[in-house]
């Protein structure tokens, strides 16, 4: 069962104001991303990337559950309430899947195919037609367009 909650404009704000925080306060290096409508990609450095990535699902969740309890989304709730893993007895709902799936990327050519991967997943649905048309992608910021979030640009 798939929710499409980030369909929701309020919803994606919610990880880029996180993103903005961690950017600000946490050593955060974003270089790329793209958050589609059930998930999300990005490539990001900063001293303990674990303890940042796991601080951005904790938080992230605990808006995004939040903001639907009082929008009264039961209908997403219910799905989330399902997605719960049965031996998870601290939480109601599931936001996000279980681990991540972090990737070292050893050289510039493995940080432009990370780039080009995750800028290519609108395209590779058939949402646009071009990367930097996708407005919640850094495509946008690698063309040359003001996107959603500053970034740190790679450039290699």
């Amino acid at each position: 069962m798939v929710c499409r909650y980030f369909t929701r404009p309020a919803l994606v704000d919610i990880l880029l104001d996180c993103w903005r925080y961690q950017q600000a306060n946490q050593g955060l290096c974003l270089y790329g991303y793209v958050v589609l409508e059930n998930h999300l990609h990005f490539v990001a450095q900063a001293p303990g990337l674990g303890k940042c990535v796991s601080s951005f699902k904790s938080f992230t969740a605990r808006r995004i559950i939040d903001h639907l309890q009082e929008r009264g989304a039961e209908r997403v709730l219910a799905r989330l309430r399902f997605a719960k893993r049965a031996h998870k007895a601290d939480r109601t709902y599931q936001i996000w899947q279980e681990g991540s799936h972090a990737e070292l990327i050893y050289s510039p050519q493995v940080m432009r195919e990370k780039l080009d991967y995750i800028h290519h997943n609108p395209l590779k649905r058939g949402y646009v037609d071009l990367a930097e048309h996708w407005r919640y992608s850094s495509a946008r910021n690698y063309a040359g367009k003001t996107g959603s979030i500053e970034i740190d640009r790679w450039d290699a």
